[in-house]
């Protein structure tokens, strides 16, 4: 791995420049027209590391590792302002693993080959801004020209530009289209105390950002309404946000609520990637690419309980709230979803491992009336008052 020098404002280029110097060449001249200095990041294993026969994943876990620290030194002193990585498999996997460390909003653009599995990986845990080449990167040519034309002048107008550091308390919400209308009433809520809330999907890469995010320290709570990927890891969806789902917000010592929004589902794609062990349950098209399925009262008692299970280590407030009358907007009466007894059985679970040190209360509402989302905000705003008053007399 090198690094040639760079002035302040410089854009990186991440690549292995044993097989991408001629498009790395060709990015960087476009830059430089642009106004923008570049800083060459080579994780090629040739120049570097002539002898590749002994173990190359170590080898190529080095070299990303090293990078990764450079990169960092870098973005923290202001060298570079922004990043680009032009690759194929290989070199994509190790792009993201040397942007890692990078702050959420830094331009991060990865021109590639790879194959689609892969870049979806990718999208799962960063905010990498992804430009798939469709042909292969071997020189520049008539088609990849065009591809690298258009990326050197996005990067070269993106810089990272840090948020004056401007105290205002800011509140993770976990959002799905089913739990949208209690999301936005908690939104403008929030918004009318002179809070901040910053929406998660809760589609799997959704969740797991807004772990890392509420680990990171960037959030004063957490109101998470809507833990339907806690379903999906349970029953192999394509939603699950993993193990470490629910943890972050418990570690760090915020107050935290939680309520079940969407766990009547499990995500999967079009109607034949259904698993066949499957094939006799309840589904509902969401659109012609999302299948849902919906759990049954042992799966929902199920998920009820580990979701107090992982609150028993909460170092923080923690409070969870039920609404009586349904999840989501398809668990309502006469709703393709709508199942009490279902949604009873995850409070049953809930209630067997939560904490003493935890609340839970029941609302007389369906999740998507007003009157939850008032009660949610409630509580959040009674955990952070001190905070927002302490805003309001700024």
């Amino acid at each position: 791995m090198s690094v040639s020098v760079s002035k302040a404002d410089a854009i990186a280029i991440v690549a292995t420049m044993d097989t991408k110097s001629a498009e790395v060449d060709f990015v960087s001249n476009i830059i430089r027209q642009c106004g923008r200095d570049v800083v060459w990041i080579d994780v090629g294993t040739s120049s570097s590391f002539p002898d590749r026969s002994n173990d190359p994943a170590s080898l190529l876990k080095s070299i990303a590792q090293r990078a990764r620290v450079s990169i960092g030194e870098m973005q923290a002193d202001g060298s570079i302002t922004a990043v680009i990585g032009i690759a194929g498999g290989k070199g994509s996997g190790l792009f993201g693993e040397v942007v890692a460390d990078l702050p959420y909003g830094f331009p991060k653009l990865l021109v590639s080959s790879a194959r689609p599995a892969l870049l979806a990986e990718l999208a799962k845990t960063s905010d990498i801004l992804l430009y798939p080449t469709l042909v292969d990167l071997f020189g520049v040519n008539g088609f990849t020209s065009r591809i690298l034309t258009n990326a050197a002048h996005a990067i070269a107008a993106m810089r990272y530009a840090p948020q004056k550091d401007v105290r205002r308390s800011i509140v993770a919400i976990s959002a799905f289209g089913v739990t949208t209308p209690a999301v936005n009433r908690c939104v403008r809520l929030l918004a009318d105390r002179n809070i901040e809330a910053i929406v998660f999907p809760a589609n799997g890469s959704g969740g797991r950002k807004m772990e890392d995010l509420i680990e990171d320290g960037e959030f004063d709570a957490v109101l998470d309404l809507t833990t339907t990927e806690l379903a999906d890891e349970l029953l192999g969806g394509t939603a699950s946000a993993g193990d470490c789902r629910l943890t972050a917000a418990g570690l760090k010592g915020i107050p935290q609520l939680i309520a079940p929004g969407a766990v009547d589902m499990v995500n999967f794609g079009v109607p034949t990637s259904v698993p066949e062990r499957y094939a006799h349950r309840s589904f509902y098209s969401h659109t012609p690419y999302t299948t849902l399925m919906r759990t049954t009262p042992e799966e929902t008692r199920e998920i009820g309980r580990r979701t107090g299970l992982k609150l028993q280590s909460a170092l923080g407030p923690v409070c969870v709230m039920w609404p009586e009358k349904g999840v989501s907007d398809y668990d309502r009466e006469n709703g393709v979803f709508h199942d009490p007894a279902a949604n009873e059985a995850w409070l049953s679970g809930v209630e067997d491992t939560l904490p003493e040190t935890a609340r839970c209360i029941k609302i007389p509402f369906h999740i998507n009336d007003p009157e939850f989302a008032d009660a949610a905000v409630a509580w959040i705003l009674e955990k952070i008052k001190s905070e927002v008053v302490a805003d309001e007399n700024v």
